[in-house]
């Protein structure tokens, strides 16, 4: 017996659960040339060593500040450097796939721009708001473009090795999906960030809130509350917390506090799912010290008769920067070459997680009841 959508082996007989020694994306058998829109800190810490992590061949940078795509090109290998996305539209190879690495509130007049029917990833998020992303789609559908988001955590080793186990039944019905982060994050590494009105939720909990439907489905209802930090007055929020309400009686919620800045020792970051014979753990250590990061640990339990619960530790390869984004690029090109026949990320499926971002906003704006009202 073999897990779906990858290799392992039984840790013992008496005991058949699978361990995962390794998981990778599927490959595309033909792999198309890519045209990057934007060379800011994602692409360079991501999208290029990604890309020559998986043999799959960049054609063409562009970036408005020309220097900084040049010094990428330099040391990627890369032969075709624009300022202008017109230009690297213009002089793109015939079967070549875009990847639009800009500001969201870009994605639109880019999208526009491009060819009708091209393969195209967008960075998440898809939009910073429901009208944005709602626009993108519309855009998206007009121009029959095959357009994918790049909810990249989907494809992270540690969550693919989950999905393995929850899918086998090792950990039997999902009952509880948890993320919980209390880091100290470099926000001067995102300048764009400064002044926005929206900030938290859209461009990093969204992550989460993506992942949770993709195990989940479409909540139900939506509760949350983001807020500012007193110490970082350019941030819209640095600080949520979200619950996912579902029919099924499953609890998800995500908690972040990126402002815990009192040194390691009481940091954390991890996804855990419980279900009803057993539990995984996964730390996400990009995130304690990011972009150097802490080191990943997986960790699963299976309950088993007159036995107290263990905890097994697996040693996955990779992480989250930079092999979960060669799973989204290798499914955009699978699609392409007509070997996947849905994108999991599609603008179609991620416009559901958009909902949810905006019906967060919204709880945290309106929700809430004061006991000063009860009687």
């Amino acid at each position: 017996m073999s897990l779906p959508g990858g290799g392992g082996r039984w840790l013992n007989d008496s005991n058949p659960v699978p361990m995962i020694l390794n998981d990778k994306p599927v490959m595309p058998t033909i792999r198309f040339p890519i045209v990057i829109l934007g060379a800011g800190g994602i692409v360079k810490d991501a999208h290029l060593p990604a890309y020559r992590l998986a043999g799959l061949p960049v054609d063409t940078l562009m970036n408005r500040t020309r220097a900084r795509a040049e010094a990428l090109a330099a040391e990627y290998g890369v032969k075709k450097v624009f300022s202008t996305v017109a230009e690297a539209i213009s002089h793109a190879p015939a079967d070549a796939v875009y990847d639009l690495a800009l500001p969201a509130s870009l994605f639109a007049d880019t999208l526009r721009q491009l060819p009708e029917g091209a393969h195209v990833l967008i960075q998440k998020p898809m939009g910073e708001t429901l009208a944005q992303a709602r626009e993108i789609l519309a855009i998206c559908r007009e121009k029959k473009l095959h357009a994918a988001i790049n909810c990249q955590l989907r494809y992270a080793p540690f969550v693919v090795a989950a999905r393995q186990l929850i899918d086998a039944g090792v950990i039997g019905e999902l009952t509880d999906m948890e993320m919980r982060l209390t880091c100290d994050t470099p926000w001067h590494l995102f300048p764009f960030l400064q002044g926005l009105p929206r900030m938290e939720i859209v461009y990093h909990s969204v992550h989460y809130v993506d992942l949770i439907r993709s195990f989940l489905g479409q909540p139900d209802k939506i509760q949350a509350l983001t807020l500012p930090h007193p110490n970082l007055p350019g941030l819209a929020s640095t600080r949520s917390t979200i619950i996912l309400k579902y029919a099924s009686g499953v609890r998800a919620t995500i908690t972040t506090n990126h402002d815990h800045n009192f040194g390691a020792r009481h940091q954390e970051s991890y996804l855990k799912w419980e279900g009803t014979r057993g539990a995984i753990w996964a730390r996400i250590g990009l995130l304690m010290d990011y972009p150097l990061g802490a080191g990943d640990v997986f960790e699963y339990c299976v309950r088993e008769p007159g036995r107290e619960p263990e905890w097994k530790s697996v040693a996955l390869e990779g992480s989250w920067f930079p092999e979960a984004f060669v799973g989204t690029m290798a499914s955009l090109q699978r699609h392409k070459a007509g070997s996947e026949k849905i994108m999991p990320t599609s603008v179609e499926d991620v416009i559901h997680t958009m909902e949810c971002v905006e019906a967060a906003y919204r709880a945290s704006e309106h929700g809430g009841i004061s006991p000063k009202t009860l009687t």
